[in-house]
């Protein structure tokens, strides 16, 4: 375990504080987060019972830059909630370049694993589950999919467009969501009745464990940070999971017709595979990259990438304080510049910037709806009746 900040720590290190309710014999507390994994029972990240009664960490000088994390009890069954039991955002932190920073909190609860009633699924009548264990040969895993059809699928004969989207369990339904879901289905099931033509729409779970790994390409030098998957893991949606979708339904199979979209390390794998493959991924949806975790590679890939004809269509979004240093927003920029440098044409790509945008599940849901809108409403007749 990592040693306890005193005021000679010199390097660029963050000691998290913690206090809370009292918490079970035998029980510890655990620190997930961005640095590790987000595993809620990482050994080395336990904070240690200090003699004020709280319970203090400090990360490895490795970890640096903007940071999110969570305590919990050692599961996510048992992480912190609001007093009331309720999930709670992401805590947030970029740790300085130099010297050292202390963040202190306090938790309002601890979900109990005692057994509760199950949260009520709020996926639509148009979504279902397509496999539980959904081979992925490239990476020797399974995962599961979610499809969503839109209304009327069952009884036309139309082909639609397709999005891809990461972490799926976070897209339509509350009952797997972690601190709130999308709504992609509500959405769109609104949109259509509006007179938008629909899309078909497939997410992919992460895993938890190989989240930071498969959501990006370039091995980190911290190794905390994983890495190294990406490329395999945009190669089973290019080349497995696509094929097969439009083997089984009626998609519009061209790249004006085919989306990837994410946020955070969904969102960098997504913007690497419209990059990587964009004669399959025609339009990117970014919220709120986590480029950070790989800038230096991510802006070298982008300027050796070579303009594709029809080029893909990038949307990116991010909150202007996801992070105290605005961080996600300042590297967006960059990221536009690189693509605008590589000779993606300025009207192919929109960025955007919320002043109240947070790095959070509410924010992405909220801005959906205009991403979608904008990705594939150009050309018009990507939506035409057939």
């Amino acid at each position: 375990m990592a040693a306890a900040w005193s005021p000679a720590s010199l390097h660029a290190q963050l000691t998290l504080r913690v206090s809370g309710p009292p918490v079970a014999t035998g029980a510890a507390i655990h620190v997930a987060g961005s640095f590790n994994g987000w595993n809620p029972n990482a050994p080395d990240f336990v904070p240690a019972l200090q003699s004020d009664g709280t319970f203090a960490l400090t990360l490895p000088d490795t970890v640096r830059g903007p940071v999110e994390f969570k305590f919990t009890l050692g599961s996510w069954e048992t992480v912190e909630t609001t007093v009331s039991g309720e999930d709670i955002a992401n805590r947030a932190f970029t740790i300085p370049a130099t010297g050292a920073a202390t963040v202190s909190a306090v938790v309002g609860a601890w979900r109990t694993s005692s057994p509760r009633a199950p949260t009520k699924s709020t996926a639509s009548a148009s979504v279902t589950v397509l496999s539980d264990s959904f081979p992925i040969p490239q990476l020797q895993r399974t995962r599961r999919i979610w499809l969503y059809l839109p209304p009327g699928y069952a009884t036309s004969h139309r082909r639609y467009p397709v999005l891809y989207i990461q972490d799926g369990q976070n897209v339509f339904d509350a009952a797997t969501a972690f601190a709130g879901e999308w709504g992609v289905d509500e959405t769109l099931d609104s949109l259509q009745a509006r007179g938008d033509g629909g899309a078909i729409v497939v997410a992919v779970d992460n895993d938890g464990a190989h989240r930071l790994d498969e959501y990006d390409p370039w091995i980190n030098a911290n190794h905390t940070y994983g890495g190294g998957e990406g490329d395999a893991y945009v190669e089973f949606l290019a080349r497995t999971l696509k094929p097969y979708i439009d083997r089984h339904y009626r998609t519009r199979t061209d790249p004006r017709n085919t989306g990837i979209m994410g946020s955070s390390m969904g969102g960098l794998i997504s913007l690497y595979a419209a990059l990587k493959y964009p004669g399959v991924f025609g339009r990117a949806g970014v919220f709120s990259c986590a480029c950070w975790i790989a800038e230096s590679s991510l802006l070298a890939y982008v300027r050796a990438a070579r303009p594709h004809r029809p080029a893909p269509r990038f949307y990116f979004v991010s909150g202007e304080h996801e992070t105290p240093s605005g961080q996600p927003a300042r590297e967006q920029l960059h990221v536009v510049d690189a693509l605008i440098s590589a000779g993606v044409p300025r009207g192919s790509v929109k960025a955007l910037t919320r002043t109240d945008g947070a790095h959070a599940e509410w924010f992405w849901r909220r801005e959906f709806a205009d991403a979608y809108r904008w990705m594939f409403d150009a050309p018009k007749a990507m939506h035409r009746r057939q």
